[in-house]
């Protein structure tokens, strides 16, 4: 019954945000710092930050009130009040869907197990490769197989609530379908977001148009992958536009503001983690940011999955309640 309950309340949140123009999601960015130096990333390392308190994020959490709130950073495990922040914006058998972003670094069993109890549904794993290239590209060695070991770890869990993200650009495109099948044989999801050049302006990580019309046929192969073992979250709609990302170079009319947007780690707001401002509420972003927004220059996940027309956002979100 609980799990039904959730469900409808998951679902009446969405609805009523969509009429009211509250945000879908809401990224609660709890720390800039990362123990990461990535190489399509503008962060790593320690940063001199403000830091909102637990309680904060969850009033934050209670304005909004979007049905998914996500957790990142940086590297949010960093923050060794994690689990208070969870419990600050959780609602036990109700919305949000919380999710917790992590390089998988600091992810053990054991604060894996402490962060399901404090409420996380979900952890969001960065994977861009399905082998050692992963260490280089993060600059982090060893990475890979730690995050394979903890997977073996937690294989006597009943599900394990754990999905790979994988920023899709020119040096690992050709490996997305041996990252589906990787997910798969760790009895885990996959989920796709597209590359930008806003973190770092580095233009080679973008396909060129050779590349493009090979990714076609790799997102074909993908979308049969989804139909046959249903461990893809990507939409079919984002698998749609994605090449179109990258042959543009842009997606337009972003809606941030109204459909997502972040919570800084000092508790104020910003339209996402790519421009960072300090507005008070949303009102103020919408009103001083939104209403002018002209960047059109990133797809990923949060903003593909929240700008979705509406028939893709009932059967997808009805797809990711089941």
């Amino acid at each position: 019954m609980s799990s039904l309950v959730r469900t409808l309340s998951l679902a009446n949140r969405g609805i009523k945000n969509y009429f009211t123009k509250r945000p879908f999601c809401v990224s609660f960015e709890v720390t800039h710092c990362c123990n990461a130096r990535c190489k399509h990333c503008h962060l790593g390392g320690p940063v001199d930050e403000q830091r909102a308190t637990p309680q904060r994020f969850g009033e934050i959490y209670r304005e909004l009130k979007p049905p998914v709130a996500q957790i990142s950073g940086g590297e949010p495990l960093l923050r060794k009040d994690l689990e208070q922040i969870v419990e600050a914006i959780r609602t036990p058998n109700r919305a949000p869907y919380i999710i917790v972003t992590t390089n998988g670094v600091l992810l053990t069993k054991e604060r894996y197990l402490r962060l399901r109890e404090a409420g996380v549904d979900e952890f969001s794993l960065s994977l861009d490769y399905p082998d050692e290239r992963q260490d280089e590209f993060r600059r982090m060695p060893g990475l890979f197989r730690r995050i394979e070991r903890l997977l073996k770890k937690l294989e006597s869990e009943n599900k394990k609530a754990i999905t790979l993200m994988c920023v899709v650009q020119s040096d690992n495109f050709r490996d997305l379908l041996r990252m589906a099948e990787l997910a798969r044989e760790w009895n885990i999801k996959v989920n796709f977001s597209n590359y930008t050049t806003l973190r770092t302006r580095n233009k080679s990580y973008m396909l060129s148009k050779e590349e493009i019309e090979e990714l076609k046929e790799i997102i074909k192969k993908l979308l049969k992958f989804k139909r046959k073992h249903k461990n893809i979250f990507t939409s079919d709609y984002m698998f749609k536009r994605m090449p179109e990302f990258f042959e543009k170079g842009a997606i337009p009319d972003c809606r941030t503001g109204e459909r997502f947007l972040n919570a800084n780690p000092d508790g104020t707001l910003s339209p996402c983690g790519l421009i960072i401002t300090n507005y008070e509420s949303q009102k103020e972003l919408l009103k001083n940011f939104s209403k002018n927004n002209t960047c059109s220059y990133c797809y990923t996940s949060i903003r593909a999955n929240t700008e979705k027309p509406g028939w893709y956002l009932i059967k997808d979100g009805l797809n990711s309640l089941r």
